[in-house]
């Protein structure tokens, strides 16, 4: 299976985080796809090249099975990365650091919905 080109990939294993942030997005003009967990991504991607239909990742850092930061260390090692933007529920001085070292947007849940509507149209002029 090949992804369809969308702006926006979201990986958030809440539901109900999920649904707010996908609709937020469309709300704002942005086709998104969305995910539960990091190996659904990674089942869909079949071991394609996610770079050639994503301009920028919105991922939680702490998801069940492979994590956030595994995530992005695995696609790392295929390739350049679009932005991406890590959000979590734990402030952690931590996972700050492990975020900035990845060269990644860091935000902390609860959001407004227009910080992440920024982020992610700061990220796709870039």
């Amino acid at each position: 299976m090949v992804i369809a080109t969308h702006e926006v990939i979201l990986i958030e294993d809440d539901r109900g985080m999920r649904q707010a942030v996908e609709r937020m997005m469309r709300g704002s003009g942005y086709r998104v796809e969305a995910y539960e967990s990091a190996e659904s991504l990674l089942d869909a991607l079949e071991g394609t090249s996610l770079w050639n239909s994503v301009r920028c990742l919105v991922c939680d850092v702490r998801l069940p099975g492979v994590s956030g930061f595994e995530l992005h260390r695995r696609l790392a090692e295929q390739g350049p990365m679009p932005p991406w933007i890590f959000i979590t529920a734990h402030d952690d001085p931590a996972v700050r650091r492990q975020a900035e070292r990845a060269c990644t947007a860091y935000l902390l849940k609860p959001f407004e919905g227009k910080a992440l509507v920024a982020l992610v149209a700061s990220a796709l002029r870039t």
